[in-house]
């Protein structure tokens, strides 16, 4: 009955069409027989303990014999003859339970010996002990079918590419330990974070996903309609404009973790449906949210890293360490041996060409810098490093920098060789914001399709009184990324996008092809 590893034979799930088609068929008559004796579908179960509790008191448990009730997924089935082992899983891990003839009675272990199968759910009751090999089981009195599984659990989905994972959530947490400890960690941390901001005085608040004008990044949105208002309604590519305005309306300290989309390509660290954080501080300046981002990087190191460190592949980021201030056209210039604020577009274009960066149509000043900055800089920086002070052109929201002309008051902070936030001192005076609104336009109509139109009703907010503001931008899952070690967007989104799948149904016996 079980092969080498102690699983079934009819397990494994990821062969060819036809075996899956079989073993379908076998677990459907198995459910027919069930059936006719048990419910194999019931609406709840009475747990005493989960998988870690039963550890953690095993003595007490023990020593007064008594009773738990414990459900989950059963994961192997192993043993011939009068008894049964099968370990049972629960978000927190497993136990084995040791089913017995001459406790159960004939036709009951019958049930079990020749009727359940892995990936079946089930709950057991009965008392803890040590078997012979010191393994912690609860010796069954009387078991509990939860649901069948029809379909059966792939043998070695750990080995599967990324793409599968990534497709088939439900089985990557169900085989994969990992997986499951890592998306635990993404809920901490973020939980974390918001109790930094509390602590710092922010109010955490929500802003309207679907928005009559996108604005506040450069990007290509996505469009919808709004039936009922017979309106083109757009996706949030940021949250920005609408917490400025609680801003203008007096809220001094505001954040948001939101999803934000954004209609563009994809690879490790992009996907258009994305976890961001925005914060805003009325009084601040860009200086203030630097510190303030420097605080909640080298807490978050010191909770889940080693001792202030991160290990990201073979890279080491110490965030005890004061992080480093560089200035945006300075490393340019380190790198091309040129004031490429002195270069007209002509020039830098042809020497953006010489240092391999495609030029696209449209592609204004401000996106040529920014594609050499990608290429040249961005792999160097790996520990934490504040980038400042950029061209105008790159930061249509960001206040003019105040000693040094062309210039906005504008930090990025890249780890590891990729940008984790973005932050302003943010522009406040609503004509100078209509210009680089205009400015953006005027990109717009030469083919930039991620420049930002022109938004009145913001500007109208803008004209009741901004305070001097400071606000940052974070990048959740690239922080979650860093954290958790992994140089995949798709390994921290529980459920990411990917391409269109052929889901062929001809394997079930019930089913069609859709």
């Amino acid at each position: 009955m079980a092969n080498q590893d102690n699983r079934p034979a009819e397990a494994g799930g990821t062969g060819d069409q036809e075996s899956v088609h079989h073993l379908i068929e076998t677990r459907l008559a198995k459910m027919s027989e069930l059936g006719e004796q048990v419910e194999l579908y019931p609406y709840a179960y009475d747990r005493t303990h989960t998988s870690t509790e039963m550890r953690a008191q095993e003595e007490a448990l023990t020593a007064a014999e008594q009773k738990v009730r414990f459900p989950g997924r059963i994961m192997a089935k192993r043993g011939t003859g009068k008894t049964l082992f099968v370990p049972i899983q629960d978000e927190w891990g497993m136990i084995q339970a040791y089913f017995r003839k001459d406790d159960l009675g004939e036709e009951k272990f019958r049930l079990i010996q020749k009727l359940i199968d892995i990936g079946d759910w089930i709950g057991v009751e009965g008392t803890l002990f040590r078997t012979r090999t010191d393994e912690l089981s609860i010796k069954v009195e009387n078991f509990t079918f939860l649901a069948k599984a029809i379909r059966p659990l792939p043998e070695k989905f750990h080995d599967m590419s990324l793409e599968n994972r990534s497709r088939q959530r439900h089985l990557d947490l169900a085989m994969n330990t990992d997986s499951r400890e890592r998306f635990k960690l993404r809920s901490e941390i973020i939980t974390d974070i918001r109790s930094f901001f509390a602590e710092e005085g922010f109010l955490e608040v929500e802003t309207p996903v679907l928005q009559p004008l996108y604005g506040g990044a450069t990007a290509r949105p996505f469009t919808t309609h709004h039936n009922a208002l017979d309106m083109t309604l757009y996706m949030r590519i940021a949250d920005e404009l609408y917490l400025k305005r609680l801003i203008i309306g007096g809220l001094e300290k505001v954040y948001e973790i939101a999803k934000d989309f954004r209609n563009e390509g994809m690879d490790r660290t992009h996907n258009p449906e994305f976890t961001m954080l925005e914060c805003y501080a009325a009084y601040w300046d860009y200086h203030g949210m630097m510190d303030l981002t420097e605080r909640m990087l080298r807490r978050l190191a010191l909770r889940f890293g080693q001792d202030g460190k991160l290990t990201y592949g073979d890279l080491e980021m110490d965030f005890n360490l004061p992080f480093a201030r560089v200035r945006f056209m300075d490393a340019l210039a380190d790198k091309t041996g040129q004031d490429l604020m002195a270069l007209d577009t002509d020039a830098l274009t042809r020497l953006a060409k010489g240092h391999g960066v495609v030029i696209k149509k449209g592609m204004g000043r401000d996106k040529i810098l920014d594609e050499l900055f990608s290429e040249l800089v961005e792999p160097e920086l790996v520990q934490p490093t504040f980038v400042m002070d950029h061209p105008k052109e790159l930061s249509p929201l960001a206040k003019a920098h105040r000693e040094t002309d062309g210039l906005v008051e504008r930090f990025e902070l890249f780890i590891a060789g990729f940008e984790v936030a973005n932050s302003f001192s943010e522009l406040n005076d609503p004509r100078e914001q209509r210009r680089r609104f205009e400015d953006q336009k005027t990109l717009m109509e030469a083919g930039d399709d991620e420049a930002q139109p022109i938004d009145e009703a913001f500007l109208e907010a803008m004209e009741q009184g901004m305070p001097p503001t400071g606000g940052m931008g974070l990048g959740i899952d690239r922080l979650i990324m860093l954290l958790v070690d992994t140089n995949n967007i798709r390994d921290v989104l529980l459920f990411p996008h990917t391409r269109p799948e052929r889901i062929d149904r001809n394997d079930h016996p019930e089913g069609g092809t859709t």
